[in-house]
């Protein structure tokens, strides 16, 4: 049987898909080698072959792959499988030959280089399209949780579409969208990658614009003390597009948190600022007092006092019977009364209650907030109901 010609087509396509595409031969070959044994065992009938592609001359050889036995009723039966150790010996080099060895037959038919690539493209190109997605799934994982720049390509109403490079969209939900942005076809923004699924489809990439992890990327790039760990987020608070409260420390005693964080002249804070269109920031200092911190993230109110309430669990009725060792810091639910002069009580609330919400979620504490004369009124009641209190018992034991 004629020997397939060199097929120089197909060497030049592996070794571009190798240099451009960044996909080994070995991988194209090992498809290809699948896709023409299937291709084969279709058009000819027979199923122990074996395909074997020259990688260097892209000649392409069927085998006949057979078993031999001295069981010449099994021969009879499945001449494809089986050969009889009388035929295997009358082979070239055949002498060597003894039952149970396998002995390969070359069957490579004058039309099966045409009909093989006809079957096997399909096949083929698959297996190069999902090895192209592994590239680019591989490439982007490495990019989840990290901020990227990415171009606004187009809108539907689920997604926003980012266009993120190498033919590679990252989709913007409506809750990972800010509320006081518009984006318009090409417009250049950047986004916070927050999860980068593998499909069949291709790789799904998920970008928002309003996680808190977001912020903490742009302060890690504006900050250098946040980068190299001098400086540490302690926690974010965010209202996207509106108010963000962060929590800074100093592993350094000469190294002031806020300060570091603002910048000279502000010009640190007023990067992030303008970054995320005019969205204020509130950076605050993390200490492990939770009455300094408390007061620190109500900031810019001042504080008088925080009374700590008993802590209790979140859900009494659902956590009856449970013991009380057994109740963990998630279940347990830490609140305080806030006391704040009467004329900074609206400043500590914040408009619609946004820097009061703010604190307790970068405090973790619920936050009740009350002006200095509507304690001095509630602690003065107190008083009165326990002194009627007291009365009453005199009263009593008197007569």
């Amino acid at each position: 049987m004629s020997k397939p010609k060199i097929n120089t087509e197909m060497i030049g396509a592996l070794d571009y898909l190798e240099k451009e595409k960044g996909i080994k031969k070995e991988i194209v070959i090992e498809a290809l080698e699948q896709a023409l044994e299937s291709a084969y065992k279709q058009n000819y009938g027979d199923k122990n072959v074996e395909v074997e592609f020259n990688s260097l001359t892209g000649n392409i050889k069927v085998y006949a792959v057979k078993t031999i036995t001295d069981d010449e009723e099994a021969v009879e039966a499945d001449s494809n499988e089986f050969m009889s150790l009388a035929d295997a010996r009358k082979l070239p080099h055949g002498q060597g030959y003894d039952i149970g060895d396998e002995i390969r037959e070359e069957v490579t038919p004058r039309d099966f280089g045409r009909i093989a690539a006809q079957t096997a493209k399909q096949v083929v190109m698959q297996r190069l399209r999902e090895e192209e997605r592994k590239i680019i799934y591989d490439k982007y994982k490495t990019y989840e949780n990290e901020i990227i720049t990415g171009e606004v390509s187009r809108e539907d109403k689920r997604f926003t579409y980012v266009d993120l490079g190498d033919g590679v969209e990252g989709a913007m939900g409506f809750r990972d969208k800010m509320p006081n942005e518009h984006y318009h076809v090409h417009d250049q923004i950047q986004v916070y990658v927050s999860k980068v699924n593998d499909d069949r489809r291709g790789p799904q990439i998920f970008v928002s614009r309003t996680a808190p992890e977001l912020l903490k990327r742009l302060f890690e790039r504006e900050v250098p003390e946040i980068k190299d760990g001098t400086v540490l987020i302690e926690n974010i608070a965010r209202e996207a597009g509106d108010r963000a409260k962060v929590a800074v420390y100093s592993n350094d005693p000469n190294v002031d948190p806020v300060g570091t964080c603002v910048g000279p002249r502000g010009s640190r804070v007023q990067a992030i600022v303008n970054e995320l269109d005019g969205e204020n920031m509130d950076i605050v200092e993390y200490v492990k007092d939770p009455a300094k911190f408390i007061a620190n993230a109500l900031n810019p109110a001042e504080v008088l006092d925080v009374i700590f309430n008993e802590e209790k669990p979140a859900q009494e009725d659902e956590m009856s019977g449970t013991d009380e060792e057994s109740v963990t810091e998630e279940q347990t639910e830490r609140s305080c009364t806030v006391v704040v002069p009467d004329n900074q009580l609206s400043l500590a609330i914040g408009k619609r209650g946004q820097n009061a919400r703010l604190a307790a979620r970068l405090t973790k504490y619920k936050i009740d907030i009350k002006s200095a004369s509507e304690m001095e009124n509630q602690d003065t009641t107190e008083d009165t109901t326990v002194d009627l209190a007291e009365t009453e018992s005199t009263d009593e034991d008197e007569n």
